[in-house]
Order: structure tokens, then C-alpha cells, then sequence
């Protein structure tokens, strides 16, 4: 494949750091200039920011400016968004302020729903410590820039995978999930084609959690990661349930703030915009 190059000018909503550090991805990496390079699909992209202007250059199966346009969400007006998000309050207005630069992602919903069951109780480095062992093992090598990079494996590529080798790449307790899960999708027992085409949020959530390794947390994070792109979940964590309760609940003992209490607040507040009120002050609380 033939190296492409796409640059956009006057860039508005678009932070590297902002987006590859929020917590929604694991495959893009920082280089020595600031810039970063991740692997997608069958596309590696090197992306950096000069001043306004962003350049993306790297190989594509398809033409550079369709694949990053797409999953960039650059069609979509985040300016808009975060001027009707900073009018509910102080708090929201301050959060969006720290990751103005923002945007979600529409990943691979296969990638997503197994890079964020290998996610729970894990931390970011042996999260992407795991997926690259997985990608060089059982994915497609393409080298770019003399750099050895793998694709994502696919449910196929993984079929013959046993709980015992996905332990040895040190998934831990996971191991028997991916398995699972893999099994699940091979025989479409769960249809992750059919998801993308289901406007109904509720049902979509109901067929995730019967993934193996799928909790409501995970599953709202594939929503919202992933290609389905609903807006209106609210994925809850550590950090995201300290952050409603400091500003909005003010329980004196934040493990006692139920997840029903935070999704009724996400909802009233926020309404179909919740996710991305989530990544802003999820983002805010956790790095400043």
C-alpha cells in the first residue's frame, strides 16, 4: 500500500492529547515529535498538529481523507455540541474547557467489545500491554515507516484459541471471557453486524451483556466507543461516580451513590448528550 496524506486547516475540536488519552482507545501511540500513530483495521496513521492545522499520513485500504473523516467523526460539529453542554452548568462549562479538544472515536465495534473486556480492573499499560501481544500473535503484520505494526485479530483469526494461550498472553481472569465471547460471535449467537443497524439503545445493551465478560460499565463503553455511537449512555467508573457525587449528589460516602442515582442525574442534565458529558468530566477529574 501506498503512503497517503491528508491535512486539514483551521482545525477546530481536535486535541491529540485530548483523544488518544481519554481513555477511549489503546492502539495509538505517542512518537518522539509529539505526534501519534496507531494502527486501525488495516490502516496505520500518523498523526500530527501544527499550530490549527492536522496532518494525517500513513497507509489506508481506502483513500486517507474518507478513513480518517470517518473515524475521526470529523463530519459531526463539536463546536455546536460543547456550546449546548457549557450552558447546564459551571461545572460542565470547566470540564469542557480542560478537553476542549476532545472527539469519540468510531472504532471497530469486534475491537472494542474485546479490547474493553480485557479493560476491566486493569489499568491502561497492561491493557495495551495485552492487546499488542494479542495483535502480534494471532493478527497480520504491515510495516510502515520500517516499523513492524499488527493488525487487530479477527473473531476468525481467533477461533482456534484456547483459554490456555489467550492466559500465557497474561489476560488473568479474562482469558475464559475472550474465549467465550469469541465462541459466541463465531456461531451468531450474537450478531455484531445486526447491532450497528438497531436504532433501539436498550436492546443493543441487552444483546452486549450476554457477551461473556460484558458488564453494564463495558458494555456502555462499546455504545459509546465503538461504531454504534450512542451519545445518550453514561459509562460509570471510580472516577466517574466521584466526579457526580463531589458535584451534583454529595453523599458523604461516594460508594454508597447507587448507579441508578448518577444515570437519573446523566439523563435529566445531559439528556442525549450524556456520553460525551461523561468523557469531559471524566477526563477533568481524572487528570487535573
Amino acid at each position: 500500500m501506498k503512503e497517503q496524506k491528508y491535512e486539514i486547516e483551521n482545525i477546530k475540536s481536535f486535541e491529540l492529547k485530548d483523544i488518544f488519552e481519554c481513555g477511549q482507545c489503546f492502539r495509538w501511540k505517542e512518537q518522539k515529535d509529539g505526534s501519534y500513530t496507531g494502527i486501525f483495521k488495516k490502516n496505520i496513521i500518523n498523526v500530527k498538529k501544527t499550530g490549527k492545522n492536522v496532518i494525517f499520513q500513513g497507509i489506508c485500504e481506502k483513500d486517507i481523507k474518507e478513513t480518517v473523516r470517518e473515524y475521526f467523526d470529523l463530519n459531526r460539529d463539536y463546536e455546536e455540541i460543547k456550546e449546548k453542554l457549557s450552558k447546564i452548568d459551571d461545572n460542565m462549562k470547566t470540564s469542557i474547557k480542560y478537553g476542549e479538544g476532545i472527539r469519540i472515536l468510531n472504532q471497530d465495534i469486534w475491537e472494542t467489545v474485546i479490547s474493553f473486556i480485557i479493560s476491566a480492573n486493569n489499568n491502561i499499560p497492561r491493557i495495551k500491554g495485552i492487546i499488542e501481544r494479542l495483535s502480534k500473535n494471532y493478527g497480520e503484520l504491515i510495516k510502515f515507516r520500517g516499523e513492524e505494526y499488527y493488525t487487530f485479530p479477527s473473531p476468525e483469526q481467533l477461533k482456534d484459541v484456547t483459554v490456555e494461550e489467550y492466559r500465557k498472553l497474561g489476560l488473568g481472569f479474562r482469558d475464559i471471557r475472550l474465549y467465550e465471547t469469541t465462541k459466541m460471535i463465531l456461531q451468531k449467537e450474537i450478531n455484531l453486524e445486526e447491532m450497528e443497524n438497531n436504532p433501539n439503545t436498550t436492546e443493543v445493551r441487552n444483546q452486549l451483556l450476554k457477551l461473556s465478560g460484558v458488564g453494564p460499565k463495558v458494555a456502555d463503553c462499546i455504545l459509546l466507543f465503538s461504531n454504534l455511537k450512542r451519545f445518550e449512555v453514561f459509562p460509570i467508573d471510580v472516577w466517574v461516580r466521584r466526579v457526580m457525587n463531589d458535584l451534583y449528589i454529595k453523599q458523604k460516602d461516594e460508594t454508597k451513590v447507587s448507579k441508578k442515582q448518577i444515570e437519573e442525574i446523566a439523563e435529566e442534565k445531559f439528556g442525549n448528550l450524556a456520553g460525551l458529558a461523561q468523557q469531559y468530566l471524566f477526563y477533568w477529574r481524572r487528570e487535573a
